[in-house]
C-alpha cells in the first residue's frame, strides 16, 4: 500500500530536494538523448545521407539499455563531481523509470518519453530506507537526515516502509511511502447482495437499487476564477519572477480541483460498497469518451480514476468486482430479457412492450449490469432490494436465473 504524507523540510533540505531534482532531469534528458540518438543513426538508408544531421554511431554499438547506461553513469562521476551529491540509487531509479517508460511505448502503445525541465521533473524515489525510519514527528530519509512530516494516519500493523517517493506539488512537499507486508490475501469472492453500475453523464452513477447520484462539476465551480489568472498569466513575460508566482497560483488552484474530485471518488466509492456483496460494473473504454464532443466533461468527471478507486476499495472491503459486455445493456429489458430496440439520448424511460415493466433508463441499465454479472457467475442468486421497493415488481425479492428468465415472486 502506498500512504502519503505531508513533509516540512527547513530551506537547506529544501535546496537539496531542488539540487536532487536538477541532476535527476539532467540525468533523465542526457539518458533519453542518448537512446533517440541511437534509433535515429539506424533510420538513415545505406544508399542515402539523413536530411537532418544525424551522430555517427558505429553499427556495433548496441542498444543503450539500463544496464549500460548505469554502467556509463559510474564513469561520469568521475567526470562530474556534481553527480555524486546525489545519492546513487536515486539516479538508478531514473534510469529504471525512463527504461519502463521506453518498453511502455513499444509494448503498450504509449507516446515517446519527454525531456524534463525544472518544472516537469516533479519526484524521486528512494528505493531503500534505513532502520527504523519512522518517528511521530519526523522521518529519516537519505541525504536529508530528519524531515519534519505530518503524520495525518498511522502506519498499521505488520506493515513495513520499504522505499520513499518525495514528490514536489503545488502546495508543498510530500513524500509517499510503500508500505509492504509478507501475507497472502485472497480476491473477494462472489456473496450477498448484488449491485450494478451505470456511468453517464447526466447521472455520475447509478445504482441497480434505483439510487442516482448527481455528477459534480468539480471545475466548472472553479473555471470563472481559473480562467481570470490564465488571463492575467498571458500578459506576464516569460521567465519573470511575476509569470513563475502566477503559475503558482494556477497550480494551486489545479491541485485543489484534483484533490476534491479524488476525496470524492473515494467516499463514494466506500458509500457504494457499504451493503453490498457483489459490485459490477461495464466494460468501458474512457479514452474514446475522452475524444468526443463531452470530451471536458468525461475529464472533469474522472470516470477513469473512479473506476480504479472503486476496485481498490472493493478489493479493501471485501467485495467482489467484476466487468461485464458494455453491448446493448441500454437495448435490453431488465425485468424479462425482452430486446426494447436502441434509445436515442433524449429518452430517459425505461418500457417494456412485452411486460410493462418500466422505470428510468439508467435504473434498467444498472439492473441489466447486475443481471448479466449474476449469470455470468453460473448460479442463481436471490436479492433483497435494500429495503427499497423495486419498480413494476410485486414483492421485494428478485429471482435472477442463470437461463434468462426472470420470474418475481411474492
Amino acid at each position: 500500500m502506498n500512504y502519503e504524507y505531508k513533509l516540512e523540510p527547513t530551506i537547506e533540505q529544501i535546496d537539496i530536494i531542488e539540487q536532487t531534482l536538477d541532476v535527476c532531469s539532467s540525468v533523465w534528458n542526457f539518458a533519453l538523448r542518448q537512446r533517440k540518438d541511437w534509433c535515429a543513426s539506424r533510420k538513415s538508408p545505406l544508399n542515402a545521407c539523413s536530411i537532418e544531421k544525424e551522430y555517427i554511431i558505429p553499427v556495433d554499438e548496441p542498444f543503450p539499455n539500463y544496464h549500460r547506461q548505469a554502467k556509463q553513469l559510474t564513469e561520469a562521476k568521475k567526470q562530474h563531481p556534481i553527480l555524486k551529491s546525489v545519492h546513487s540509487q536515486v539516479l538508478q531509479q531514473t534510469l529504471r523509470t525512463l527504461d519502463r517508460a521506453w518498453d511502455d511505448m513499444k509494448a503498450r502503445g504509449f507516446g515517446l518519453p519527454r525531456f524534463k525541465n525544472k518544472y516537469r521533473m516533479r519526484s524521486f524515489v528512494f528505493p531503500q530506507l534505513g532502520k527504523n525510519p519512522i518517528s511521530t514527528k519526523t522521518i529519516k530519509l537519505p541525504g536529508l537526515k530528519e524531515v519534519r512530516w505530518r503524520m495525518s494516519r498511522p502506519i498499521p500493523d505488520g506493515f513495513t516502509p520499504k522505499q520513499a517517493r518525495i514528490v514536489r506539488k503545488a502546495s508543498g512537499y510530500f513524500v509517499i511511502l510503500s508500505l509492504q507486508l509478507d501475507v497472502t490475501v485472497a480476491n473477494p469472492l462472489p456473496h450477498g447482495h448484488p449491485r450494478g453500475l451505470d456511468l453517464g453523464f447526466d447521472k455520475f452513477v447509478v445504482t441497480s437499487d434505483g439510487q442516482e447520484i448527481k455528477r459534480p462539476r468539480f471545475l466548472k465551480t472553479l473555471q470563472r476564477k481559473l480562467k481570470l489568472l490564465q488571463r492575467r498569466l498571458r500578459n506576464k513575460q516569460k521567465g519573470s519572477n511575476n509569470r513563475q508566482k502566477l503559475n503558482q497560483k494556477i497550480a494551486r488552484l489545479h491541485q485543489r480541483i484534483s484533490d476534491t474530485r479524488k476525496d470524492w471518488h473515494f467516499k463514494l466509492a466506500h458509500q457504494l460498497c457499504a451493503g453490498a456483496g457483489m459490485i459490477f460494473f461495464e466494460d468501458l473504454n474512457f479514452v474514446i469518451w475522452a475524444r468526443g464532443m463531452l470530451s471536458s466533461s468525461s475529464a472533469d468527471a474522472g470516470f477513469g480514476q473512479f473506476v480504479n478507486i472503486l476496485q481498490w476499495v472493493c478489493w479493501k472491503t471485501d467485495t467482489y468486482f467484476a466487468k461485464i459486455d458494455k453491448n446493448g445493456t441500454s437495448q435490453t429489458c431488465p425485468n424479462c430479457g425482452a430486446h426494447t430496440g436502441k434509445k436515442t439520448l433524449d429518452v430517459r424511460v425505461h418500457n417494456c412492450i412485452d411486460c410493462g415493466y418500466t422505470t428510468t433508463r439508467d435504473v434498467a441499465a444498472a439492473q441489466e449490469i447486475r443481471n448479466r454479472g449474476v449469470n455470468a457467475l453460473g448460479h442463481s442468486v436471490f436479492q433483497n432490494v435494500c429495503g427499497l421497493d423495486a419498480t413494476g415488481s410485486i414483492g421485494n425479492d428478485i429471482l435472477v436465473s442463470t437461463d434468462r428468465s426472470r420470474k418475481l415472486v411474492s
